[in-house]
């Protein structure tokens, strides 16, 4: 059921703001995903801040993680061992308001007006809400929060209360350690859920507290990550605390007093963390334990709570004015397009040199692992938004080169196999079919390592990082596959993007992936690649095999796909996702796909297919992709626009658009479907504004919908900054120097040197485009006529024919 599209009283369209005007119980969980605050370093859930009020609160840093031994059923040599989840960090999200001997809660006291926002201009969360108390006062409460940036560690939050008449007020701010909590596991019935750790997980090191300021330092059981964290309380008033009570699970600090009608009453709570923390020298600290020491770091992190939201602010005033998308005409489509570019920059941001969880930091879904998903819907848009933030992810891939090296071994392959899920670099996926049998992940790596290559203009990339990524990649592929009998190169035992279908033969999207990935490692001058190396690199590439069905004229997701039995869709919407319904084999078995495979392949690598294999592929595989992945529909729209079916690209980029704003897969509790948002920017980006990359020049053909008026953005390319405005007649394009770039500091170099025009194709004509706009006019888009497939006769679900038996 949609949720904040079906009720626009209770949540009004608002083009910066995601708004809350009402308070409906039941749907806690998703609105703290939709309401979280993050800077991709740390993150807050949108929880309000009385225990009865939330359902699944929490804060996170990514990376931050615990251990443990997978333990199989049936061990095999090669199985991942190690297990790694995201952790609960302690959660200083939390206050008990207690007015005239009343708690107030959302659900059990009378509430007069309630409004929540989460201001995507400014990273602010704020919710007000007034209340009418049993002892006849009328009180209102305001609650903001932010996250720093420059100081990515920081939390500031702020309590205001006022009143129309004197009340007794008891508050009580909390640090709640819910890692250790007692919960129930949800994945036991659903793998997309983060499971829950056995024994206890973070260990107390330093518990101290006073005068309202609390230093407090954890460390996790089995893989020994600590965190020290610092929280500082001030009030308008000049009233002390009550007590500050200090405990491994719960800290407190606790104000008593009285405030009089018309007196507007604020508390601020300051709350720095530090992981690791760096080494202390005897001059330092000569007598602090390890403990004391990461409190101590924590404490010189603090940031008043002013200047935590004044950096949300300015941070976000920055991101917008390069990273904005504007939808002309379309004012609710807008509103979710910039909550989706918000949770981009969130997830994002501040990462540092990391990965980027599935979830960003806005929950503990898929366990905070690193997938392909990074690579694959996540760097394109920040290579074209945010360079430094696409080569730190890249640089944390690059760290991880020592592991992939050692598990390459484990599968008797050479170069590197990078894990297909990891938070510390070692794989995993318990369930190799549809984990290490992925090695697509490799490819995935290298095409976004010469997306930035290609897109920024970075000349250190490649010889520091670049070059080792590529080759030790293509060593893998080579040593992966084989010349067969046919003098083709073919790659065996994967499983590609669609988990429906695992472990097959010469899986298209695998092979042509495979197939870049030596492409682009032979082109490489570099002196660790030798010529006989080089030369059947370019020989794989040239002979790799790509199952193509000449019957029914479309290339085949792999060698025995066409042969499989087709699924039945009679099967009810109640068994979908099919993965929670049925048996991993009854699936495999089938004509069904998860998500979109071949399809995703042609968008990658779309210069090596033409339109007509590219329409006929999307006609034989979209109907029979289930949408069961979040990461399908923005891909099937975006080939839907390229091909010319209008409206049907419009319905799967609504879809994705919506996935989590109206929760349309049950499981927004678990934190934003990050890689989906990243492929909401590639949708408008490359879909509807046609833009393709890694080729001779930037191309466009542009597929503006007929009912929008306009689509305008920017891209970070070069050292410039493309302004692209699309009309529905023209395309008007504009380059100037990005102001963001290191070589564009005024200290650097008082006179800049004009950058050359950049050389840009739209729709085949190319054009030099500066500072003077470019505008090119554009003929309507050819309508495509359907493909027609031979006929298939469905044999799945019908009833089972049993022989006659003569009656006794």
């Amino acid at each position: 059921m949609a949720l904040i599209s079906s009720d626009r009283l209770r949540f009004p369209c608002d083009p910066w703001k995601l708004v809350e005007n009402v308070h409906v119980p039941g749907d806690a969980g998703t609105l703290e995903t939709l309401f979280c605050i993050g800077n991709g370093h740390l993150g807050v859930r949108g929880a309000h801040p009385a225990k009865p009020d939330s359902e699944l609160p929490g804060t996170f840093i990514n990376g931050f993680h615990e251990i443990w031994d997978i333990k199989h059923a049936e061990n095999a040599f090669g199985f991942a061992r190690t297990g790694q989840r995201i952790v609960y960090v302690p959660d200083a999200n939390n206050f008990t308001v207690v007015i005239d001997g009343e708690q107030l809660s959302l659900d059990e006291s009378n509430v007069l007006d309630y409004r929540r926002t989460m201001d995507f201009a400014t990273g602010l969360y704020e919710c007000t809400v007034t209340w009418s108390c049993r002892s006849g006062a009328t009180v209102t409460t305001i609650e903001r929060r932010a996250v720093g940036f420059d100081s990515r560690g920081s939390l500031g939050i702020e309590l205001v209360l006022t009143a129309d008449r004197f009340v007794s007020v008891d508050i009580i701010s909390a640090v709640v350690n819910r890692q250790d909590q007692p919960v129930e596991d949800h994945s036991a019935h659903d793998p997309r859920r983060a499971g829950r750790h056995a024994g206890r997980v973070l260990l107390p090191l330093h518990m101290q507290g006073t005068d309202g300021s609390l230093r407090l330092a954890w460390e996790t059981a089995e893989s020994k990550q600590r965190i020290g964290m610092a929280v500082d309380h001030w009030i308008s008033t000049e009233h002390q605390p009550f007590e500050t009570l200090v405990a491994e699970d719960e800290s407190t600090v606790r104000y008593v007093l009285g405030v009089n009608d018309g007196e507007t009453f604020r508390l601020e709570k300051s709350v720095a963390y530090t992981v690791g923390g760096r080494a202390l020298d005897e001059a330092e600290a000569p007598y602090l334990t390890p403990g004391e020491a990461l409190a101590a770091q924590a404490e010189e992190a603090l940031v008043p709570v002013s200047a935590v939201m004044a950096e949300s602010a300015e941070h976000y005033a920055q991101y917008w004015s390069t990273a904005d998308i504007a939808i002309g005409g379309q004012p609710e489509l807008q509103q979710a397009v910039r909550w989706s570019m918000f949770q981009l920059a969130q997830a994002t941001a501040r990462a540092g040199v990391a990965g980027i969880p599935a979830k960003g930091v806005s929950g503990s879904g898929y366990e905070g692992h690193y997938f392909w998903d990074q690579e694959v819907y996540l760097l394109p848009y920040l290579t074209y938004t945010n360079p430094a933030g696409a080569r730190k992810v890249l640089e944390s891939r690059h760290a991880m080169l020592p592991d992939a090296r050692i598990r390459a071994k484990e599968l008797s392959v050479d170069g590197a196999l990078f894990p297909w899920r990891t938070i510390n670099g070692l794989e995993a996926s318990a369930y190799y079919a549809a984990g290490t049998a992925q090695f697509h992940i490799a490819a995935a790596i290298s095409f976004a390592a010469n997306r930035y290559r290609w897109a920024s203009g970075d000349s250190t990339f490649t010889p520091e990082i670049g070059a080792e990524l590529l080759i030790e990649t293509a060593r893998m592929w080579l040593s992966l596959g084989f010349f067969g009998k046919d003098g083709l190169f073919h790659i065996h035992g994967v499983t590609g993007p669609d988990e429906y279908t695992a472990v097959v033969n010469d899986n298209l999207y695998t092979n042509v992936m495979a197939r870049f990935n030596l492409r682009a490692a032979a082109a490489l001058e570099h002196e660790g690649i030798g010529d006989t190396e080089r030369h059947v690199w370019q020989h794989a590439a040239e002979r790799m095999a790509l199952p193509y069905d000449s019957h029914m004229q479309v290339y085949s997701q792999d060698n025995d796909f066409m042969t499989l039995e087709p699924w039945d869709w009679s099967t009810p919407r109640s068994k979908y996702p099919l993965l929670l319904h049925f048996h991993p084999l009854v699936i495999y078995r089938h004509q069904v796909l998860k998500q979109a495979d071949t399809v995703l392949a042609m968008f990658l690598q779309w210069q090596d297919f033409t339109a007509e294999e590219k329409q006929r592929a999307f006609d034989f595989y979209d109907p029979i992709t289930t949408g069961d992945s979040t990461l399908s529909p923005c891909v099937q729209g975006i080939i839907a626009a390229e091909v010319g079916y209008q409206d049907i690209a419009l319905k799967h980029f609504t879809e994705a658009l919506f996935i989590d704003l109206d929760n349309t897969h049950n499981n927004t509790i678990d934190g934003v479907h990050i890689a989906s948002a990243g492929g909401i920017w590639s949708s408008l980006v490359c879909g509807f504004a046609g833009m393709r990359d890694q080729g001779q020049v930037l191309h466009f053909d542009p597929r503006l919908p007929s009912e929008w008026e306009g689509l305008e953005f920017r891209l970070k390319i070069r050292g410039q900054l493309l302004d692209v405005r699309l009309a529905p007649e023209s395309l008007t394009l504009t380059a100037t120097r990005d102001g963001s770039a290191s070589d564009s500091s005024p200290s650097d170099s008082p006179t800049l040197e004009p950058l050359p025009p950049l050389e840009v194709s739209v729709r085949g004509q190319h054009f030099d485009v500066g500072e003077s706009p470019v505008t090119v006019p554009l003929a309507p888009a050819p309508l495509p006529t359907p493909s027609v497939f031979p006929s298939v006769i469905p044999t799945s679900g019908l009833p089972i024919v049993r022989p006659y038996q003569a009656p006794a």
